[in-house]
């Protein structure tokens, strides 16, 4: 932490000081005596890792604080914080350093440095209201135009303390005057601009930080958030596009990733692209051979009319589905491919397993296949059940009548042939 070299920094004997449009400071001179002090408890902190030595010498020293000036107080306020701060007592850091400042008067340049570590520390410590308090005293002290990193500060401490619109304002600061020195923003300072935006709800401008952390850092996550954003604002072709561009580049591969873009090229009629993503990523075993899986992929195998593939993968979904609905769905696909014994083995294992969204079809489907096997008898049976479902009425009870006039179309066939 700077802080802790700050203390050593500062330690040593000065007069101060001169600021070119403030009133020149009269400081006390820090007497090599104290400084030697001082200088013992920071070596036995540092060096030897003696903690309890560094505070008791610093005791010793506050023991003749009466004696000392402001300058003197304030650096024995700095080496104790700057102990506490190293042993993870932060609390105790904070109220030394926070001593430090109220010694006056003390050189400006060590006021404003223990005022800048006062705002860190602080938003590490979730006060955010005191990082603002303290950054803004650092700015009342400072001369010309504030830094960029003053901004950012700020920034994160309204953040963090959900005051957005604020927020959103000090990042925007900070980043405009970086650019307009010509340099690039820090991927830390967009980041947060983009959280800051996204808590606004305004997708376009989280869309915007997201397209220059593309360019600027060039992250695979950068391209799949942006592909995210375009999706949000309903652009749906530019989602897919960058979503391509990331996935020739390398930067679609987590499991998550892959399926968003299987589900892109399916809404936007490339099924085939997407088929082919998700068989090789389940082949490889990024993504896992689950239900919804392999049901997404049987689908996208489907629109593709690639019927073949569609099937093993629906009946390997099926199995592991607790209702008969994807055995219904395999059934449907193996009466229009014609297999007519497999189609009705389906059937068999949708009623089995029940629960099924239109349970007349699957007995519709066994009908038709028996039909297709000229047994019209068990085909009527079959049709009799569909019928008793709403949804399958209508088309069971076509389908009887169809099947009725064929059976005593072949039955007088038959008959013919027999009395010839």
């Amino acid at each position: 932490m700077f802080v802790a070299n700050h203390a050593v920094a500062q330690a040593q004997p000065e007069q101060e000081l001169k600021a070119s449009d403030k009133p020149t400071r009269r400081v006390p001179t820090l007497r090599s005596t104290v400084y030697e002090q001082l200088s013992r408890a920071q070596t036995a902190a540092d060096e030897d890792g003696d903690v309890e030595e560094a505070l008791s010498i610093l005791k010793e020293v506050e023991s003749k604080d009466y004696s000392m000036n402001s300058y003197e107080r304030a650096m024995m306020h700095n080496f104790y914080g700057f102990i506490y701060y190293n042993d993870e007592q932060y609390e105790k850091a904070l109220a030394e350093f926070e001593q430090v400042v109220e010694q006056q008067p003390i050189p400006r340049k060590f006021e404003m440095t223990t005022l800048f570590s006062l705002a860190q520390l602080h938003l590490m410590q979730g006060n955010y209201d005191k990082t603002i308090e303290f950054i803004e005293r650092w700015e009342a002290l400072h001369e010309g135009a504030i830094p960029a990193k003053n901004k950012v500060l700020k920034a994160q401490a309204y953040y963090q303390n959900k005051q957005y619109e604020k927020a959103a304002e000090w990042i925007e600061r900070a980043i405009a005057a970086h650019e307009a020195e010509g340099m690039l923003p820090d991927e830390g300072w967009l980041i947060l601009q983009r959280a800051v935006y996204y808590e606004l709800k305004q997708p376009e401008k989280v869309k915007d930080v997201l397209v220059k952390l593309v360019k600027l850092y060039d992250e695979p996550k950068y391209w799949t958030q942006l592909a995210g954003m375009y999706g949000e604002l309903g652009e749906e072709r530019t989602q897919l596009a960058i979503m391509e561009a990331a996935y020739q580049q390398g930067y679609v591969e987590s499991a998550a990733d892959i399926f968003n873009l299987a589900q892109l090229y399916y809404y936007h009629r490339a099924p085939y692209k997407g088929a082919l993503l998700m068989q090789q990523a389940i082949d490889e075993g990024v993504l896992e051979a689950n239900l919804r899986n392999l049901k997404f992929l049987g689908q996208s195998w489907t629109l593709a009319k690639e019927q073949d593939k569609a099937i093993p993968v629906m009946m390997q979904a099926a199995e592991l589905a607790d209702n008969g609905e994807l055995d219904a769905q395999v059934a449907q696909i193996l009466l229009n491919e014609e297999r007519w014994d497999e189609a009705i083995a389906a059937a068999d294992r949708a009623i089995d397993k029940g629960d099924l969204r239109n349970p007349g079809l699957a007995y519709l489907i066994k009908g038709m296949a028996l039909y297709n096997q000229q047994q019209f008898a068990r085909a009527l049976n079959e049709l009799a059940k569909a019928e008793e479902h709403q949804k399958s009425r209508a088309m069971a009870q076509q389908w009887k009548q169809f099947v009725t006039n064929e059976k005593q179309s072949a039955e007088r066939m038959a008959a013919e042939l027999g009395d010839g």
